[in-house]
């Protein structure tokens, strides 16, 4: 008989999590090229914690991006359960479309290194898709969407406010009014 794996001691485990936050907050700041050092540094542990979960800094920026992804899921999972699915699909959208420089970033690192983001995101990327499909079914049900926007739709335009909001980085004002024009445009023709 083959013994149960053994599940992470509970620092093990507090470790780990604590180095993906602090991972992704260092890479966020100083960019993907930050060292291991740094975010060990960051994080209050040695090199060797950092290494014990994450091999090589490709491994550590891949355990990022999954983990950056599994947060917008979970957002996006919480603002399909908000009350007001409208405001909620609205808030959502426009909190994706701000952290998306930080996921294209991540994404980008890893692409360059020759880590396949699709295969290594793919379990993560139907969560997300799931919690998406929910969000966009009650803001439709609310009557707060357009009924003829699907999924493929709500994902270009995610991609596209976001390359409209790099573009428009350096002029705030233009990049929240740029996304204002990609929602209500996203609105019903009644309350355009």
């Amino acid at each position: 008989m083959t013994p149960a794996p053994r599940r992470p001691r509970a620092d093990a485990v507090r470790n780990r999590a604590r180095l993906l936050a602090v991972a992704e907050e260092v890479f966020g700041e100083k960019g993907t090229s930050a060292s291991t050092e740094e975010i060990a540094k960051a994080a209050g542990v040695g090199i060797g914690t950092v290494f014990r979960h994450f091999p090589t800094k490709e491994s550590l920026l891949e355990a990022v991006f999954v983990e950056h992804l599994r947060g917008v899921a979970e957002r996006a999972r919480a603002h399909g359960e908000a009350p007001d699915a409208g405001e909620a699909f609205r808030t959502f959208f426009r909190d994706a479309v701000s952290a998306a420089p930080r996921k294209v970033a991540l994404a980008d690192a890893l692409t360059a290194v020759g880590v396949d983001v699709r295969s290594a995101s793919a379990d993560v990327t139907r969560e997300l898709a799931d919690a998406l499909t929910t969000l966009l079914n009650r803001a439709q049900a609310a009557g707060a969407v357009r009924p003829d926007l699907g999924m493929p739709d709500l994902q270009a335009l995610l991609i596209g406010a976001t390359r409209a909001a790099e573009r428009l980085a350096g002029d705030p004002e233009g990049s929240a009014r740029a996304l204002e024009v990609v929602l209500d445009g996203m609105r019903p023709a009644t309350h355009r």
